[in-house]
């Protein structure tokens, strides 16, 4: 039997204070929606449906690089069963549907995996929690054999049922024809107004058709975003269970709780990753790597046995075997460091490769450059590549010996084993193995006086 999802994301969010759609609030800088989106398309649905409302098309448009998704508009909001009814024509009559929540971001792909798994041909099922503090929350109402008869909402729950610990995640599971035919007969006879999806179990209850209560191991597994504290709480849940993955692979964190993942982060064995990092994009690690603090890393390949060295930020870049970098380093999209080389600190490198064994330590800029192996280029060095118009390629081959406080003027090529002397300014190409030196003779001048401030 074929599955759709449909996914309610009509929901204005007053509590978050903001002009965005509650569920385009980020968690791991993506979209919540974004999470549950992911986690519907892990179980090869035939249709993915998303209900949206407040903020027009703000949401369409937002998941416009999604394939295999509707969009159905709720124009009034009135209700999570009529939030459904706006989806089901889209869906065929004999589909499974999973109803999901656009702000309900963490639920595991296994548990809805279980809960589909759970279905029962013609009733429903329902994915419960068990709820330290269920204030809020629709009840489950069980009989003696432990059967689901009802779930009562807490505007209408009677004190006796307020002391139920078991709760609705609201993600529930039935065939479009059921759907049909019992949002067909609910009504707004409650405390909200509203028409409640979850009215359906009584109503399946009453056909004599089976409801199954599938209960989650952990409240994070549902819990949705209502206001900004309960979203930076779910983010550290999420950090936390990125991070134990990792340390599972072998990683050690000096502090799970101060690293921020916004993307992909994979590694090898023996990593380690000290405090207040973040990585986002697609981030590799090899074996042996080490993080400093307070580092920024988005879409870098790191080889094995890297260092990088504390505040260092690093962005589509790629890392060789045996380097070191930073402290304070920045390299800018384009930079590729070949191997066993090394940048230092405040050094920002830019579109260029730095090949093997090479050394570019201390406070230089090297952009748009090609610099070959075993090279040293001392404190203060710039490749001048932009002219206020266009930029330009230098060159720099093997074993060459750049001194500090030099200017190379692109387009320029260094040729192999060339000495350019501290303090020069080179504009023209230089021959392999020689010296240059471009830098004013020294003169001393007797007698002189510095001056000083006037008297007034």
């Amino acid at each position: 039997m074929a599955l759709s999802v449909v996914i309610l994301a009509a929901g204005k969010g007053t509590r978050m204070k903001s002009s965005l759609p509650k569920v385009l609030h980020t968690l791991a800088d993506r979209p919540l929606v974004e999470h549950v989106i992911d986690s519907a398309q892990a179980l090869n649905p035939s249709k993915v449906v998303v209900v949206y409302g407040h903020g027009g098309e703000a949401v369409p448009q937002a998941l416009s690089g999604h394939s295999n998704l509707s969009f159905v508009c709720q124009q009034e909001q009135l209700g999570t069963g009529h939030a459904v009814a706006q989806a089901l024509p889209l869906i065929d009559d004999n589909d499974q549907v999973l109803v999901l929540y656009g702000d309900v971001p963490l639920t595991p792909i296994d548990v809805l995996q279980k809960l589909t798994d759970s279905q029962p041909d013609e009733g429903i099922s329902v994915l419960t929690v068990m709820a330290d503090d269920p204030t809020g929350y629709g009840r489950i109402i069980r009989d003696q054999k432990n059967q689901v008869r009802a779930i009562v909402e807490q505007k209408d729950a009677s004190p006796e049922q307020q002391l139920i610990n078991e709760v609705n995640s609201g993600i529930v599971i039935a065939k479009a024809a059921s759907f049909n035919r019992w949002l067909s007969q609910i009504d707004t006879n409650n405390a909200q107004g509203e028409l409640y999806l979850t009215d359906c179990i009584g109503l399946a209850d009453k056909d004599g058709v089976e409801v199954v209560g599938h209960l989650a191991s952990h409240e994070w597994q549902v819990a949705g975003v209502n206001n900004r504290k309960q979203l930076a709480d779910l983010e550290r849940v999420y950090q936390r269970l990125l991070t134990d993955d990792l340390m599972d692979q072998g990683v050690s964190f000096y502090d799970p709780a101060r690293v921020d993942i916004r993307g992909e982060l994979s590694a090898g064995q023996d990593c380690s990753i000290d405090i207040n990092c973040v990585f986002s994009g697609t981030v590799a690690l090899g074996n042996n790597v080490s993080i400093g603090p307070n580092c920024v890393i988005c879409n870098t390949v790191i080889g094995d046995n890297v260092v990088i060295k504390a505040n260092s930020v690093i962005e589509d870049a790629k890392v060789g075997t045996d380097s070191t970098v930073g402290p304070f380093a920045r390299l800018r999209p384009g930079a590729e460091l070949k191997g066993d080389s090394h940048i230092g600190n405040f050094v920002e490198v830019k579109k260029a490769t730095i090949g093997v064994g090479s050394k570019v330590n201390h406070l230089s800029y090297v952009g748009d450059a090609s610099v070959g192996d075993k090279v040293n280029i001392g404190a203060g060095t710039i490749t001048c590549n932009y002219d206020g118009a266009n930029k330009y390629q230098t060159i720099i081959e093997d074993n060459v010996f750049v001194g500090s406080d030099s200017q190379l003027v692109a387009p320029v090529t260094i040729k192999q084993g060339a000495t350019i002397g501290a303090g020069s300014t080179i504009t023209a190409d230089v021959n392999e193995g020689v010296l240059v030196l471009s830098r004013t003779k020294q003169r001393e001048i007797s007698g002189w006086k510095r001056p000083v401030k006037k008297k007034k």
